[in-house]
């Protein structure tokens, strides 16, 4: 990213723990990161280390324990109550499960946030669920119920929801996790194409390395709630840290460790 990129979300100093019987486990400390309009940034990491957590941050599920974040140039953790419900109408998210209403079949369910959040007459909704559906390659399973499609179909359908009341930014969960290698790749091409086709900026939290290397414009690697690696992905794969080697390569041994920090396993088995 160039200096002269202007960040959409940019994340200062940001500190965040979550209270635990031994007392607050620290998941980010004086974390910088920015994301620029109109690009895909991918946020990656092993499992465990707070990709998640960031989402709900950025979004202001939850609050940082101290630092900023901005989005659109407005400190989330200022807003009111109802300025950050406003806020989130020009977020979407793509969650790892769908999130879709099981008693509601598909057209439903992507008309659902056009019934919530607007008055639009129901031609109007009828014309853009369609639509939405047509640019996933779904229209034709407008009746169907969720129950009778597919893993890779609901997170299409979960897609078109996503994007139905037209946000700025895109944030997806792990969109890759538990779909096919056909699945993958038509996920791939839709968040390329619909982050140019509609100005979106897209946040990618994956551990898919391979995945998210082909359309994302930057990635930023999280470990231990700091960055270890950021760049362009090309620049990436070839970074010399052995922590950003052993995570882009897979490799089990290395400076991350496979146990979760624990007592001595003797001591505690006595």
């Amino acid at each position: 990213m160039s200096d002269r990129d202007a960040p959409i979300v940019s994340v200062q100093g940001l500190h965040f723990a979550r209270e635990g019987e031994d007392g607050p486990r620290v998941i980010y400390q004086d974390l910088y990161l920015d994301v620029p309009e109109h690009a895909i940034v991918g946020i990656m990491g092993p499992s465990g280390t707070g990709k998640t957590t960031l989402l709900q941050l950025i979004t202001g599920q939850i609050l940082p324990s101290s630092g900023s974040i901005f989005v659109a140039g407005k400190e989330i953790t200022h807003l009111s109550k109802r300025a950050l419900f406003k806020m989130r109408r020009d977020m979407g998210v793509l969650f790892q499960s769908g999130a879709l209403f099981t008693d509601l079949n598909v057209f439903e369910n992507v008309a659902f946030p056009l019934r919530e959040h607007t008055q639009l007459p129901e031609e109007m909704i009828r014309d853009l669920v369609l639509m939405m559906l047509e640019a996933v390659g779904l229209r034709g399973v407008v009746d169907l119920n969720v129950d009778q499609l597919s893993g890779g179909m609901k997170r299409r359908v979960a897609l078109a929801r996503s994007v139905i009341l037209g946000p700025k930014i895109m944030m997806y969960d792990e969109p890759f996790s538990g779909q096919d290698p056909i699945s993958r790749g038509v996920l791939l091409s839709l968040i390329q194409k619909m982050n140019k086709a509609l100005n979106l900026t897209s946040i990618i939290i994956s551990h898919d390395v391979l995945e998210t290397a082909k359309i994302a414009d930057y990635i930023y690697i999280l470990y231990s709630g700091r960055i270890i690696g950021k760049g362009e992905p090309e620049a990436l794969l070839r970074h010399n840290s052995p922590l950003v080697r052993q995570f882009l390569e897979g490799n089990p041994d290395g400076p991350i460790c496979f146990h979760y920090p624990a007592k001595d396993f003797y001591e505690e088995l006595l």
